[in-house]
């Protein structure tokens, strides 16, 4: 029998960039942002500088030293025991992602293959039994079930199931 399918989302699921955003904001600009600080708001209005978030995801070195997401690893190990597992990102509005986003799947997720990650424009292409992902934009096209990740700039959002961690995706894929 044929193993149902899941797309999992990159950043903001399995990397925690948000944590990473605040690190490279905090050490450039010598300040003190914190999570709290964001909380709630778009990512355009998250940081004190205007377009920050695309300054740094347009940078070498950005994605490659990212941390992974608190349990990501462990969780998708056990998602993959009884569903085919596909990364999906949309990488090409950050073209210097690609080599760096390959990388870190190669270090962190190794158990992955290449012929499961998927680097794209639109994920409305995706055509998988399930998606997780932080941004609404990317589900609400998504003809199948839906898992929001919960993320600074989704907290509003309640047209989608959720879950807060990985702890939470895997309740929900009752694992």
């Amino acid at each position: 029998m044929k193993k149902q399918s899941i797309a999992i989302d990159m950043d903001g699921v399995m990397v925690d960039v948000e944590t990473h955003f605040i690190t490279w904001y905090n050490k450039e600009y010598n300040e003190n942002l914190s999570r709290e600080d964001i909380r709630g708001k778009s990512e355009s209005k998250a940081f004190p500088v205007k377009g920050i978030i695309k300054k740094y995801a347009n940078s070498s070195h950005f994605f490659e030293t990212a941390p992974v997401m608190d349990g990501a690893i462990h969780a998708v190990q056990k998602l993959q025991e009884n569903y085919e597992i596909y990364v999906v990102s949309a990488a090409m509005e950050f073209p210097i992602s690609f080599t760096e986003k390959r990388n870190w799947l190669q270090n962190h997720f190794p158990f992955i293959s290449w012929k499961n990650i998927i680097f794209c424009g639109n994920k409305s292409i995706i055509n998988t039994d399930f998606m997780i992902d932080d941004h609404p934009k990317n589900l609400d096209p998504f003809k199948g079930e839906t898992l929001l990740f919960e993320a600074f700039h989704n907290l509003k959002v309640k047209n989608h199931s959720r879950a807060k961690n990985w702890k939470e995706v895997l309740d929900f894929f009752e694992i």
